[in-house]
């Protein structure tokens, strides 16, 4: 899969421009693995998409509930089909790492791309995930330079376990 980015959007993604980003104030050097399904282990449904874009029922699982005014986004969304949503222009701040800290500097969003896969904690991604996962992080260093690549957990660790001890970090090749 050959992917490209023009105007600080991955031209194969689809767009929905969501409300839950900002300006940026520092360069780009970081990027931040997540992952979210909603309810946790359902797949087939565009729930997190409903969260990015405000639009989420709160009222429709029981697990939503604590998701109520919460305020969130990423760059980027990858299904399990490797199919790409895009939310947020990497130019732009994505509210993805919340209270975070990496290299001794706080608020991780103004200097992060926020990558989610849609998959669990609990279980493996897909091959076509990691697939065009390598693609894009390939893509990034090439429009932003040098970037360190690091999970959730890795930036919020006594709040966040994603993207989990299934992810195989040993599958990133960049």
């Amino acid at each position: 899969m050959s992917l490209s980015i023009k105007d600080h959007l991955i031209e194969e993604a689809d767009y929905f421009k969501s409300p839950n980003q900002s300006d940026r104030s520092e360069n780009i050097d970081l990027i931040v693995i997540h992952c979210i399904s909603l309810p946790e282990g359902s797949f087939e449904n565009d729930n997190p998409k409903k969260l990015f874009l405000n639009q989420l029922d709160f009222d429709k699982h029981d697990s939503f509930k604590s998701l109520k005014g919460l305020k969130v986004s990423a760059h980027i969304l990858i299904e399990r089909d490797g199919s790409l949503t895009q939310f947020v222009p990497f130019n732009k701040c994505a509210w993805h790492a919340g209270e975070s800290t990496y290299a001794g500097r706080d608020s991780c969003n103004e200097f992060s791309i926020g990558i989610e896969l849609k998959g669990s904690i609990k279980e493996e991604f897909t091959s076509k995930q990691y697939l065009v996962l390598n693609n894009l992080l390939y893509l990034l260093k090439e429009e932003y330079g040098e970037m360190n690549i690091v999970g959730h957990s890795d930036i919020a660790p006594n709040r966040k376990n994603d993207p989990g001890p299934f992810f195989n970090w040993d599958m990133i090749n960049v």
